[in-house]
């Protein structure tokens, strides 16, 4: 891969996730804070991404793995989230939001797949490369947060109170209007289909489904689900948590986990390697229980060490768990259906687990509000017990295996 090819795909990766990082972290704040909504309509809009995720699939099956280069797909793709993005930061009401919100969602996630099958596409050991153009993602997310937090104070108190986290849609808007235009300057990724004739079910990505019957990957596969039903009550409660018990400038202290992400990246080749897969998954399994059990004891004033420590873990938690999991996909795929194959991935851990995770969260945080707050210890310690659980589970169903560093 040459200099100036690595350099494209670290920029799309730096702006894929300073998209996401720019406004998914405070998206429960804002609800909660400028449009009134409850937990369970909270849990409803950060259910759109599970949506998205569950169709993820069947739109890079039926396109990207058959017809159309994946680089014009994730141009188009952000083009119209800059559209959207816009009408999010018009929107005054929950009812006005929630159409748009989905609809963006629909968009974004399916580039999740492309921005991993372009890069593919232009390693030869993926299981070595990778990690390097990811990582540039991690530093986008942070860097999203750092603004937000340090730069613009948009997560103030009194800066919520006025409404001006409803800007960082606008910054998003900027950003994916900038990756959607940079799109079409990416390498070449042409459809790796044969031309010959193919079954509805080929068409839709289908064929992926069969890695299925390899008994490991199918493990691997539930387990994605399950793990991510802990995953959704980070996503949706971290911020709102860490803003209500006091704890300033909120966004810019949750990029401490990316930033322990982009160091436990660059480490992770070399794990794998050297302790395979099955000791990989595991150690990002149990770091998930143990933040949350964190969350749960700690708290803004004399134990927030706690707290600091449960958000520096999300490099292992995210590291070891999910990005491992797409080089372990990654290598376990057919050339003919990679990107199908990251698709179905994305369905698993962004799709059927947490759309099931936001809609339990969204619950169990109802159940616990009281007195204009909630009972955060009792909220915390529901996923670290389903965490510990599905870690079990793992342990004693999982045979170790080895990724190989070519494909």
């Amino acid at each position: 891969m040459s200099m100036g090819i690595r350099v494209q795909l670290c920029l799309m990766m730096f702006l894929q996730f300073f998209i996401w990082g720019g406004w998914f972290v405070t998206l429960g704040t804002f609800l909660g804070n400028n449009l009134g909504a409850s937990g369970n309509q909270i849990g409803m809009a950060f259910s759109t991404q599970s949506w998205g995720a569950i169709i993820a699939p069947f739109v890079i099956g039926l396109i990207a793995d058959r017809y159309f280069n994946a680089e014009r797909i994730l141009g188009i793709l952000h083009l119209l989230g800059a559209v959207l993005m816009y009408c999010l930061y018009s929107a005054d009401s929950f009812d006005a939001f929630y159409p748009y919100v989905l609809a963006y969602m629909l968009a974004y996630m399916p580039t999740l797949a492309l921005v991993n099958s372009v890069s593919f596409g232009q390693m030869q050991e993926p299981a070595r490369e990778f990690g390097k153009i990811r990582v540039w993602g991690t530093i986008g997310w942070i860097v999203a947060g750092l603004v937000i937090s340090y730069v613009f104070s948009w997560d103030a108190k009194d800066a919520i109170a006025q409404g001006m986290l409803k800007n960082t849609f606008l910054l998003c808007a900027a950003a994916s209007l900038l990756l959607g235009l940079f799109s079409f300057s990416l390498p070449a990724t042409p459809p790796k289909a044969n031309n010959g004739q193919t079954s509805l079910g080929q068409m839709l990505g289908l064929d992926a489904l069969a890695m299925l019957r390899d008994r490991n990957f199918l493990l691997f596969f539930v387990s994605s689900i399950l793990i991510c039903i802990p995953l959704a009550f980070y996503y949706q409660n971290a911020n709102p948590f860490l803003t209500e018990i006091g704890v300033e400038n909120a966004t810019g202290k949750m990029t401490l986990g990316q930033v322990s992400e982009v160091l436990f990246m660059l480490a992770l080749p070399v794990f794998l390697q050297r302790f395979g897969i099955k000791l990989t998954l595991l150690v990002g399994m149990g770091a998930w229980a143990l933040r949350y059990v964190l969350f749960a004891f700690g708290d803004a004033d004399g134990a927030v060490v706690m707290l600091l420590l449960g958000i520096a873990l999300h490099g292992i938690c995210y590291d070891f768990f999910f990005v491992s999991g797409q080089i372990y996909t990654n290598a376990k795929a057919s050339e003919q259906s990679k990107s199908a194959a990251q698709g179905l991935i994305t369905l698993a851990t962004y799709g059927l687990g947490m759309l099931v995770g936001f809609w339990v969260a969204g619950r169990i945080t109802d159940l616990f509000a009281q007195g204009g707050g909630h009972d955060w210890q009792h909220i915390w310690l529901y996923p670290a017990g389903f965490a510990a659980v599905i870690f079990v589970l793992f342990l004693l169903s999982f045979k170790n295996e080895r990724i190989e560093s070519h494909e």
